[in-house]
């Protein structure tokens, strides 16, 4: 079959991503080949037809970008990579997933050349889609000029049924459709099937019509295995202007196995020996594992074509450099992820500013001062929160809604902690962009699984969560989070920083845009604080995540830890115990996972294993055990809270410079 602009996609093409797919799962025991045999069709014409890509450069800055929603199809992109010509040689398509190979279970950004993201838990990979169509547009409208059309490319995402059952997906696609963002594109493979058999029984919606109560263009009813018909969705979409495009596709799971098609024994398991032969025997496709003739890779390669959509594109930016040459160079700097020349020289000239000042303010409201100071610096910023941002404290002078203005530099989220987290991935996995999010931090809770995957993706991004403790007070305790700073230091690559005062702050802030590869999380108070006194020494070495803040005249006799809104207590709870004969040093400890990355000899500086140690977080206790040994203590709370006002909580929980001097003299 040729499609109208001259494509072919006669039978080998589509027979070749079923036989890779069907292979890969049968050789190493363990995958889902359904939905790459369902899907062929609708991959063939995109791929093929379609997307705008080049194989020799997966990070080409104008490429379209694929993200395969459901990720349990992985071998689906695999077979398209390494058949278009992607550095992804068949000795790692027969690898799949084994140790250390390139073609793990799920996609996975940094590991597989032509990976845009990490998906498997469903529904992220299509919200963060929605980050990257809202990162194309907004680069777009920064730095596209008349007559110089430099960011031009468009978002394509497959999805499958359990995608679209995940809240997720509501979260984001209503936001796709209320901004409008014509350059994305979802092919929905409705097979109606998952795991536990036919979907009509648990997900009977009227999906078409709810994405088009969404603002969205739907196209409905497309047979997902005519390429004539899928060729023809696609073009629809790329016609619309205004909207987001739904295609909705009827596909078979497992299409082309004769038992096992059409049903949910197609999803998760290999097929078997004798439902491959029989495969291989209807698609004609007589060639043994892994074995593809060189008229079937002839047809897939896609370097060629690659090479020339890279080639015009290198052209027209040579002309856009030659017109805007500070645009075309602020525009490799972003899309490189640089910071701007004498960042940090600018950053530690701002922290000894701002260790000056002595207002007792709040951490929320330092960190609005400190976006006040970096936001004109970074015009990389494309910062969010979920319906907070007078809460959160994340509006700074000059920030625009990209509703109002597509050149904006910021996104009104609404309240959608999950949809807006997995979307700033995307945006940072696009390029040019480093956002950030912000909400409760006990709301956190709601995001939690995109916060994991924004570190497991390595995405710069940075996630502000305020109201940090029982600090809040009235609200009481669904608003008041005890786990949830520690629950978010247990995530691997994630930097969780909970700063004392408005130079702690400020420091975590620079921590967080400076990080090349992973997020940074800072949980910040409502309640002001006070500024703690500190040497030039003692600023810079804020940067390692703890440090000694307090140092006795004589040698200490017990170390005293605290961190955020607790680390006044330790400073006050160090002077009552000089005045008892009993010194202490006291350590601020910003950031564990940041003093975790020091050497032994410095932690071991810093908190000697021959001296006891207190440690006091208004929060859960369990991890601060790691620093004070079993012989140690820490004051917190292992509780949830209560509504009343802040300085009755902490009285009530025994959260004071009283109880941690007790814990100390306890130690000695």
């Amino acid at each position: 079959m040729t499609l109208p602009n001259g494509t072919d996609l006669t039978w080998p093409v589509t027979a070749a991503i079923r036989a890779l797919s069907m292979d890969a799962v049968e050789k190493a025991n363990s995958g889902h080949p359904g939905a790459p045999m369902g899907m062929a069709e609708m991959a063939a014409v995109l791929w093929r037809g379609h997307l705008k890509h080049s194989p020799a450069n997966p990070h080409w800055a104008n490429r379209d970008r694929f993200i395969l929603s459901n990720g349990h199809g992985s071998m689906l992109i695999y077979s398209l990579l390494h058949l278009t010509g992607y550095d992804l040689p068949m000795s790692e398509i027969r690898n799949f997933r084994q140790l250390h190979s390139r073609t793990p279970g799920h996609p996975e950004n940094g590991v597989t050349p032509g990976v845009e993201t990490t998906t498997g838990p469903l529904g992220q990979g299509l919200a963060n889609a929605v980050g990257f169509a809202i990162a194309e547009k907004t680069l777009a409208a920064q730095f596209n000029r008349p007559g110089h059309t430099i960011v031009d490319h468009r978002t394509w995402v497959f999805v499958g049924d359990g995608c679209l059952m995940e809240g997720i997906s509501h979260e984001a696609c209503s936001l796709a459709g209320t901004i409008g963002l014509p350059k994305l594109t979802v092919l929905y493979d409705d097979n109606g099937i998952s795991i536990d058999g036919k979907v009509e029984e648990w997900f009977g919606d009227d999906t078409p019509g709810r994405f088009e109560a969404y603002g969205w263009h739907v196209i409905r009813n497309v047979d997902g295995h005519n390429p004539t018909a899928i060729d023809a969705a696609i073009n629809a979409a790329i016609a619309e202007t205004t909207k987001p495009t739904l295609i909705c596709c009827k596909t078979v799971i497992g299409k082309g196995a004769p038992k096992k098609g059409g049903t949910e024994g197609a999803h998760g398991t290999p097929l078997g020996a004798g439902e491959i032969e029989a495969v291989r025997e209807a698609m004609n496709w007589h060639h043994a594992p892994f074995e593809i003739p060189a008229d079937v890779y002839a047809a897939w390669d896609g370097r060629q074509k690659g090479s020339a959509f890279e080639s015009d594109w290198n052209a027209a930016f040579e002309a856009y450099t030659a017109a805007y040459p500070d645009l075309a160079a602020e525009f490799l700097r972003r899309m490189a992820g640089d910071l701007p020349a004498g960042f940090a020289d600018f950053a530690a000239a701002q922290l000894a500013e701002i260790q000056a000042k002595t207002d007792v303010i709040a951490t929320r409201k330092a960190s609005q001062n400190a976006l006040n100071i970096i936001a004109p610096k970074l015009p990389e910023f494309l910062g969010g929160s979920a319906d907070l941002t007078h809460s959160n404290l994340t509006n700074y002078k000059g920030a625009t809604p990209i509703t109002r203005d597509p050149a904006g530099d910021t996104v009104l989220y609404g309240v959608r902690e999950f949809g807006m987290t997995a979307i700033a991935i995307g945006m940072a996995l696009h390029g040019g962009f480093l956002p950030f999010v912000a909400t409760f931090l006990v709301f956190s809770d709601y995001a939690r699984n995109a916060v994991r995957m924004s570190a497991l993706t390595h995405s710069r991004l940075v996630h502000v969560y305020t109201h940090d403790s029982i600090g809040l007070g009235e609200d009481g305790p669904t608003h008041q989070p005890v786990e949830h700073t520690e629950s978010l230091r247990l995530i691997p690559n994630l930097d969780v920083w909970r700063p004392a005062d408005p130079a702690e702050t400020f420091a975590a802030w620079v921590s967080g845009v400076s990080r090349a590869r992973g997020p940074t999380a800072l949980a910040l108070s409502r309640q002001g604080l006070p500024v703690q006194p500190r040497t030039p020494e003692q600023l810079a070495a804020i940067s390692k995540g703890g440090y000694v803040l307090v140092e006795p005249a004589t040698k200490p006799q017990v170390v005293l830890i605290g961190t955020g809104s607790e680390l006044k207590l330790a400073v006050e709870a160090a002077a009552a115990l000089a005045g008892e004969g009993i010194a202490a040093r006291v350590v601020s400890m910003p950031s564990t996972d940041v003093f975790d990355r020091q050497d032994r000899a410095y932690q071991d500086s810093v908190i000697p294993s021959d001296i006891p140690a207190v440690a006091v977080e208004a929060g859960c206790t369990r991890g601060w055990y790691k620093y004070v040994g079993r012989t140690g203590a820490v004051v917190g709370i292992d509780r949830f809270g209560e509504s009343a006002p802040e300085k009755a909580l902490f009285e009530l929980f025994q959260i004071t410079a009283k109880h941690v001097v007790e814990a100390a003299k306890s130690v000695i």
